[in-house]
């Protein structure tokens, strides 16, 4: 069986037999080898609540989206039919502008729901006013442009309402739509608005069983059967280098025949393209988990991503909609930490809705409460990212040194160890390299620091080698000409 295979095989098989775990005693936490929840400390702190009311606006009525460019804070306030402009400042947030409607045509047209917005590099603007079915493009003093409908395509249902619902404009200004109940991946738009296709469908989710069952049963069986449909995206983020990150609230699974991920990579093909590190350590939120957790009855399952952001290290960051946790991995799918719950208290969410970032600070929104926090990086939090920045840019003595430092704040981080293992692999000290993959049982990156040490090592000694087997060679008819010559002495 190839190694990939059976990698995601252990870890399909292994991940039900952690689902009885206590739930984590601690705000922020990480994993060891057994699925075991490892305290850590606090790597994001509440830096500040937004709350409309605090902005003389009144309460955020069930917010669906957030978005922010430079240092402009956009929140659709759906519920308000309004969306609501700050400006982020290192103290806090200043109001700047809440708009209602847009003028079409000479006639002023207020929005019903916007769930979501995004802003160019130029300052062009894009909104999802899911309720008119309708995307609006607006230039940047909000004076509209175009509006895009239900496109005229036979793939589309006609009779289906069109609900336009998450979107990412990219630099060439094709625009990518996520919208309600459409499941063969993003529409994508060309910069004129019209409809070009789809991209990145998810891969259709069904069991050979009953697939089988399904090609021999009656049209009666065959209608109350579930179809097998590809799922919906939750919500999507246009990276830095203009790849687009996807979620969905589905559990990460594995068929007979593909995989389900909560959340993917996709480039201009809407190929997933992913970092995934060869073994049951997939980005999805909680390994463990318990159906009887003390938060609430409600609190139940695995965790099903809501939205993504990613920061411009590589780093990205995943909003759990089942227990309000906030979970952050790196560069090569290692889960650096995660945070947050369910509940009232500071730093927790009851109903996640969006997540963004500026800088290296997250905001995330409640739709229930109706609150935007903001979380700044504590110093154990700036030493890990540190860590990540050099180790990215190849400054490998530099990111040694910063994990060693966050090993002397968190002695149990195992992400600490293999970061030291990668950076001294990189500087070719790779006996040490061997020792710290060894400590934590990466197998694959201690095979690979194992093979160079070899070929190292060989080098090293190619001339004692060489010379060990001349004398294996020549030592024997040696030994036996010196034993006949010493007989022929004795004899005479």
């Amino acid at each position: 069986m190839p190694q990939r295979k059976r990698s995601v095989l252990v870890f399909l098989l292994l991940v039900p037999l952690c689902m009885a775990v206590p739930e984590p005693s601690h705000y922020t936490y990480n994993y060891d080898q057994r699925f075991n929840y490892v305290y850590s400390p606090d790597a994001y702190r509440v830096a500040d609540y937004l709350l409309g009311a605090d902005l003389g606006i009144g309460n955020f009525l069930d917010p669906q989206g957030l978005f922010i460019r430079d240092n402009r804070l956009y929140v659709c306030d759906s519920g308000n039919n309004r969306i609501v402009v700050l400006e982020i400042q290192e103290e806090g947030c200043e109001l700047k502008n809440v708009v209602y409607s847009v003028e079409i045509d000479g006639v002023e047209s207020p929005f019903n729901s916007p769930r979501d917005i995004f802003e160019t590099e130029n300052g062009d603007l894009y909104i999802a006013d899911t309720n008119n079915s309708r995307i609006l493009v607006l230039n940047r003093d909000w004076s509209c442009r175009s509006v895009i409908l239900q496109p005229d395509d036979e793939t589309i249902d006609a009779e289906a309402e069109f609900i336009p619902s998450k979107l990412v404009v990219d630099s060439a200004g094709r625009l990518y739509l996520q919208a309600a109940n459409v499941n063969k991946g993003l529409m994508e738009f060309d910069p004129q608005g019209n409809f070009v296709g789809y991209m990145g469908a998810n891969k259709v989710l069904y069991n050979a069983i009953d697939y089988v069952w399904k090609l021999i049963s009656t049209k009666a069986q065959r209608a109350q059967m579930q179809l097998f449909i590809p799922t919906e995206y939750s919500n999507l983020y246009l990276d830095p280098e203009e790849f687009i990150y996807v979620t969905s609230q589905s559990i990460a699974t594995r068929t007979s025949s593909n995989i389900i991920y909560p959340v993917r990579r996709l480039n201009a093909v809407g190929e997933d393209i992913l970092f995934r590190i060869e073994n049951f350590a997939e980005p999805m939120g909680d390994m463990s988990f318990s159906n009887n957790s003390e938060l609430s009855a409600s609190v139940r399952g695995a965790s099903r991503f809501i939205d993504v952001t990613a920061f411009d290290n590589g780093v990205y960051a995943c909003f759990d909609r089942t227990r309000g946790r906030i979970f952050v991995y790196d560069f090569q799918a290692n889960l650096l930490y995660a945070f947050g719950g369910v509940g009232g208290q500071e730093g927790y969410f009851t109903v996640p809705a969006a997540l963004d970032h500026w800088g290296y600070s997250l905001f995330a929104l409640d739709s229930r409460s109706g609150a935007v926090t903001r979380f700044e990086l504590t110093r154990y939090g700036e030493t890990v990212n540190a860590a990540l920045g050099a180790y990215k840019r190849g400054r490998y003595e530099e990111s040694a040194a910063l994990w060693e430092e966050a090993l002397r704040m968190n002695g149990n981080y195992d992400l600490a160890y293999i970061g030291l293992g990668r950076a001294a692999f990189l500087q070719g000290d790779y006996k040490t390299a061997m020792k710290y993959f060894k400590l934590k049982r990466q197998t694959e990156s201690y095979g690979e620091a194992f093979q160079y040490y070899r070929k190292e090592w060989m080098e090293r000694n190619i001339w004692w080698i060489i010379l060990a087997l001349i004398a294996l060679i020549v030592a024997p008819p040696l030994i036996r000409i010196i034993l006949k010559l010493r007989k022929e002495v004795l004899e005479t």
